[in-house]
């Protein structure tokens, strides 16, 4: 049998309600996510599947223009495609990892199907049946529709967290934070981790401190069973200066997201933990690899979240199953949407795990009627600005940020 050419890249742009708003340093969710789906039809009949996000826009045009660089690819060319996407001097001009990403995806669920083989065999074959993900919690405005979900006060905060915990079997907690101001976080924080005692936490302000800020609070919070201390300020340098003066882990998804950047690290380590996120990096075997840079230099890693569906959440369980050096639970956004476009609906945490898919290639399909439905329902409301927060017209984000949110102020 003659081996798949791939013959129309098909973008679809979707947005699934969120079960409320996310808030974050440089903004917020707005009550969903935009994500475009790509269905990379070949001459065999095989469809494979992707996805890719985009800060609450379509990424729609960005893959139709890629459709004269692979009408005729071979999915199995995985570093001919690398280059023709990415080529570094011609991404000078036109930076397309993450579109890159959303296509090796589609790829590699053609090749496994084609043989037959879930993904995991295609990178090395897999270590465990599950991957352990944490609580992702937020701080959340309340759904616009019924007025629940929010997430400001320390009484929401613990029972939200006391919530997921119970449905989930969470046994780390990471707070997304530098939304208010860091003292206020900081008894928040502590009080989330004093509720769990025996579990992990984490704590991520998503680069929003200045150095001496995030040094004030990392050693106030040292005491705490800290898995690390994500993205306190924002660069190498300023990573660096914290990691001197800080007794806590340090870990980034945002200062060491490729080759370059982890070859700096390595050199003159200012991160201790690399999160390694499949559309971030550019791919599935991209994240491998760096996995293994990061195995022989004894440097941490963990699987990073960018706000997934159930297609990338399947790239980031079949990069969890296959990578040894995998010690600490992976992130996920998933348990916060209210829906899913992949057939039988979200796929299900156990005891805080969410099992490896088994079937060939990534191991989803479409549901082809929700697919529709949220297709119809991005047509309606459009995108969003993600790097702003609807509950404060006219702020936006800077780095280091001073300007926080009024906790007293309901959303």
């Amino acid at each position: 049998m003659q081996r798949p050419k791939i013959t129309a890249i098909k973008p679809t742009t979707v947005t699934v309600p969120l079960e409320a708003p996310l808030r974050h340093s440089n903004g917020a969710h707005w009550g969903r996510f935009v994500r475009t789906v790509i269905e990379v039809e070949t001459d065999v009949g095989l469809v494979g599947l992707g996805e890719m996000g985009g800060g609450g826009a379509s990424a729609e045009a960005a893959f139709r223009g890629l459709e004269p660089y692979l009408v005729g690819h071979d999915p199995f060319e995985l570093e001919a495609l690398r280059f023709k996407i990415c080529n570094p001097t011609a991404s000078l001009y036109n930076n397309r990892t993450q579109l890159h990403a959303a296509i090796e995806f589609a790829c590699l669920d053609i090749v496994g199907q084609f043989l037959g083989v879930p993904v995991y065999d295609l990178l090395g074959g897999k270590l465990r049946d599950e991957v352990e993900f944490a609580s992702y919690l937020f701080f959340r405005l309340p759904n616009e529709t019924t007025g629940e979900g929010e997430v400001r006060t320390c009484e929401q905060l613990l029972a939200h967290a006391r919530a997921l915990k119970q449905a989930h079997g969470f046994r780390t907690h990471k707070l997304k934070s530098g939304v208010f101001p860091p003292d206020y976080e900081l008894e928040l924080f502590r009080a989330l981790a004093n509720e769990f005692p025996g579990d992990g936490v984490r704590f991520d302000p998503n680069a929003a401190f200045s150095v001496e800020e995030a040094i004030r609070f990392g050693r106030a919070i040292e005491d705490l069973r800290n898995d690390y201390y994500e993205d306190p300020t924002w660069g190498l340098n300023g990573m660096r200066r914290v990691r001197e003066a800080v007794r806590i882990p340090l870990a980034t998804n945002t200062v060491v997201v490729n080759f370059e950047q982890l070859a700096a690290n390595t050199l003159d380590p200012a991160v201790d933990v690399i999160l390694l996120d499949t559309t971030f990096w550019g791919g599935i075997r991209a994240c491998v690899k760096a996995a293994g840079v990061c195995e022989t230099f004894q440097t941490s890693v963990a699987v990073h979240s960018s706000g997934e569906l159930g297609i990338q959440l399947a790239t980031m369980l079949h990069l969890g199953a296959v990578i040894p050096n995998l010690a600490l639970a992976a992130d996920a956004h998933y348990h916060h949407l209210a829906d899913d476009i992949i057939a039988g609906g979200k796929m299900t945490y156990r005891d805080g795990r969410i099992a490896v898919p088994t079937a060939p290639g990534l191991g989803v399909t479409l549901d082809r009627d929700k697919l529709a439905q949220y297709a119809e329902l991005y047509r309606e409301l459009g995108g969003y600005p993600y790097d702003r927060d609807p509950a404060r017209p006219g702020w936006f984000s800077m780095v280091p940020n001073t300007r926080w949110a009024d906790p007293t102020v309901p959303g």
